[in-house]
């Protein structure tokens, strides 16, 4: 069973995943975000995904995901190092550092708000976010597209390449067709007919859809929403 609820730690979810007892799995789908993991004890690092992760077993698993951006200066690893990777904080931070930040998981009464005071920390002592990557967000998110986002922000195309690659782990146009990806999805799930969706969320047509959530995700949308009409 999955459960999140917002974070104290702005644009931040904090998320749980047990065992169902069916046996079966899921997929965590691409979101342009990177999340603080606790799993049998261990601290772990889950990079930007380009693709579904397969998820599952019969352990639990908590988390922390970041707001998109924001991860690699908190974590100070950048995004692109660890895409579509899940990686052992121990492999990224010194012994020490991850020794502390292991005490304080283990200390609080829930693995989750362990993580929220080691994300918590980790804010605190880290510069403010990039309000241009920020932005950056906001205006894919939207809709908005990456040249246009681009001139908005005052970058050139190289510029903001770097910077994506940097703090998403791709390039702005794999971040806006993620984004995009995501504003489907939610369209869809809230019982919006696919080709009206397809529309809304700014592809060319339900096929245009159906090839980009399949080339993301591994699997038709009707499997990702099997409820929703499909007309």
């Amino acid at each position: 069973m999955y459960r999140e609820r917002a974070s104290r730690l702005p644009g931040a979810v904090v998320w749980t995943s047990t065992p169902s007892g069916d046996g079966g799995s899921g997929r965590v789908l691409p979101d342009g975000c990177m999340d603080l993991l606790w799993h049998d004890g261990r601290l772990l690092v889950a990079g930007p995904d380009t693709r579904a992760h397969p998820v599952g077993g019969p352990s639990a698993w908590a988390g922390v995901r970041f707001r998109p951006g924001t991860a690699p200066t908190l974590l100070g690893v950048p995004a692109h190092e660890l895409r579509d990777n899940r990686v052992d904080l121990a492999d990224l931070w010194p012994t020490a550092d991850v020794r502390r930040a292991s005490a304080r998981v283990h200390a609080a009464d829930r693995p989750e708000r362990g993580l929220e005071e080691v994300a918590l920390r980790l804010a605190a002592e880290a510069a403010p976010p990039d309000p241009v990557l920020g932005g950056l967000v906001t205006a894919l998110a939207a809709g908005r597209p990456v040249a246009a986002a681009a001139d908005e922000l005052g970058l050139s195309a190289r510029q903001l390449h770097r910077r994506s690659l940097t703090a998403f782990g791709y390039g702005p146009k794999t971040l806006a067709r993620i984004l995009r990806l995501r504003r489907a999805l939610a369209l869809a799930r809230a019982g919006v007919p696919f080709a009206e969706t397809a529309a809304r969320a700014g592809y060319a047509d339900q096929p245009h859809l159906s090839r980009e959530v399949r080339s993301l995700t591994g699997v038709p949308l009707r499997e990702l929403v099997p409820a929703a009409p499909h007309a």
